[in-house]
Order: C-alpha cells, then sequence, then structure tokens
C-alpha cells in the first residue's frame, strides 16, 4: 500500500479566489476519453488549486470508450498538463487505477512512477488531524463489475445513452431559462434497485476500512457524491466529472469538504465548449 469530523454532507457554496490552497485533493471518474467528460471544468479547478496531495481514485482514462472510439479533445490533454504541474511543482501525486482504466493495474507490481506520478493499487492518507483513510477506487466492491463484466458493460452503454438524453433534456431547459438539472442522476436515485446497491456499496467500503483500522475511506466508481458516517466511519465519495464535477478536499486543519465545481462557479453544462489555447510556459 503507497502510505502517503465532518457531519455536515453538504456541497461547498462558497466561491474561490486566483488560487486556493488545501492539504489535499481527491478527484475520481473523470472519464478522460468520452464526450461527457468535462475536462475544461477539471482543468479550471486543477489550474485554480494547488495542494501538498493530489489523489486521483480511478477512471481518469476511460479505456473502454477509447478502445471502442477515439475521443481526446484540447481540453482533455489540458486536464493532463494540470495534472503533470502539480507534480513537477511538487504535490505528491498518486494515482489509483479503477475498472474503466484498468489497463494500468498491470504495472503495478513494478511500482511505476511516471513523471512524478505514482501508480498504487490502494493508498493510505493521514490527515493534519492525525486520521487514517483507505484510498481506494471501489469496484473490487462492486459485484456486478466483479462477477459479471458484461453486465457492467451494459450499464456503461445505458449510462452513456441517458448523458445523451440529459444532455437534450437540459438544452430545452436552458432555451426556457431554466438551471442545469441532472435528469441521469435523478433517474438513477428513483431506481429503488439502484438506491438499494448504492447503499450496499457504502456499507461495504465503510466495513472494509473498520476491519482493517481505519477511520474512513474515499473512494469513487458510484459517480455519487456523499460524506457521511456509517457505523462510526467515515465514508467519502468523490462523486465524478461527468455528471456533478465535484472533488473532495482537505483543508490544513484536517477539515474535509465537498466541493461542486459547477455549482461554484455557475458553470453551464450546455455552453457550447472552446478548446482552449495553451498558454506558453
Amino acid at each position: 500500500m503507497c502510505s502517503a469530523l465532518m457531519n455536515a454532507p453538504l456541497l461547498s457554496t462558497s466561491g474561490f479566489g486566483a488560487r486556493t490552497e488545501y492539504r489535499s485533493i481527491f478527484i475520481s471518474d473523470t472519464h478522460l476519453g468520452t464526450r461527457g467528460c468535462r475536462g475544461d471544468f477539471l482543468a479550471d479547478f486543477l489550474r485554480r488549486s494547488s495542494a501538498q496531495h493530489l489523489f486521483l481514485v480511478g477512471d481518469i482514462i476511460d479505456g473502454w470508450r477509447l478502445r471502442k472510439s477515439w475521443y481526446w479533445d484540447e481540453n482533455h490533454d489540458d486536464v493532463l498538463r494540470q495534472i503533470l504541474r502539480h507534480a513537477r511543482g511538487g504535490t505528491k501525486v498518486t494515482y489509483i487505477p479503477g475498472n474503466h482504466d484498468e489497463m494500468f493495474r498491470s504495472w503495478l507490481p513494478v511500482g511505476v512512477d511516471i513523471s512524478g506520478i505514482r501508480l498504487c493499487q490502494e493508498a493510505e492518507h493521514i490527515t493534519a488531524d492525525g486520521k487514517r483513510f483507505l484510498i481506494i477506487h471501489g469496484d473490487e466492491f462492486d459485484s456486478v463489475v466483479r462477477y459479471a463484466k458484461f453486465l457492467a458493460l451494459l450499464g456503461d452503454w445505458a449510462y452513456t445513452s441517458a448523458l445523451v438524453i440529459n444532455r437534450w433534456f437540459n438544452a430545452a431547459r436552458r432555451r426556457l431559462g431554466l438551471p442545469y438539472w441532472s435528469l441521469s442522476a435523478w433517474l438513477k436515485l428513483q431506481v429503488k434497485e439502484a438506491v438499494k446497491a448504492i447503499d450496499r456499496f457504502e456499507y461495504a467500503l465503510a466495513d472494509e476500512a473498520r476491519r482493517r483500522g481505519f477511520d474512513g475511506v474515499v473512494c469513487g466508481h458510484i459517480h455519487h457524491a456523499e460524506m457521511r458516517e456509517v457505523d462510526g466511519v467515515m465514508y467519502m465519495n468523490d462523486g465524478d466529472w461527468v455528471e456533478s464535477c465535484t472533488a473532495l478536499v482537505e483543508h490544513h486543519d484536517g477539515r474535509m469538504e465537498l466541493i461542486d465545481w459547477a455549482a461554484l462557479n455557475r458553470l453551464s453544462f450546455f455552453a457550447p465548449r472552446q478548446p482552449r489555447v495553451a498558454q506558453a510556459a
């Protein structure tokens, strides 16, 4: 394993200045290589933030989608540039591959370090106030992904279709002057079995952290940002950068907070995407 309180599970609604300093940043499920990825928002967040630790908690690059059809734009390049900027600037960057970027897991036994970015199966993080957290993507605790991958692939197709419907749905809302609202996320929470699956996932991760003596767990995988106590263990999911554009951050006093970058900056998910021209160094 790589080594490297919070009562209100609400997302922050206060804005930031030019660059906000955190002790740690946790992001996952960016799905670079898909049209649904909001690489422009993510690059903006990384550009305007600094941290001692940056944890990439899986599904950063979507190998499943890239194997089917290639999609990569300037915003995706910009995300990689910002991650490398953090690494070269002294930030300890840890990459924990997920199920969509599982191609990197074959590199784990040899302890690969790429441009200052460490690849690990999982990690341990100790907060400023001394709490120990297990950092893991979480697909190991998803029975569908683990035992029936064809169903996971089918679910991936259904999810992609839901995002397309979501885009058109919100395009209509925008014409009516209504704010963004995630139809796909709402549909997911209306399906009783999906809600049960999320609950089982959260309890399974919290139980694993407790069994191994951790104070809590930080994960991703299910695209559902959450921060709550489960039977005395803190469960924290940093969400995604497809539907919600959320990150988990640790402040310098050890306080943890979920950040909704799109809501904070009143960003429109349906404004035309303009490739960002790389700035001169």
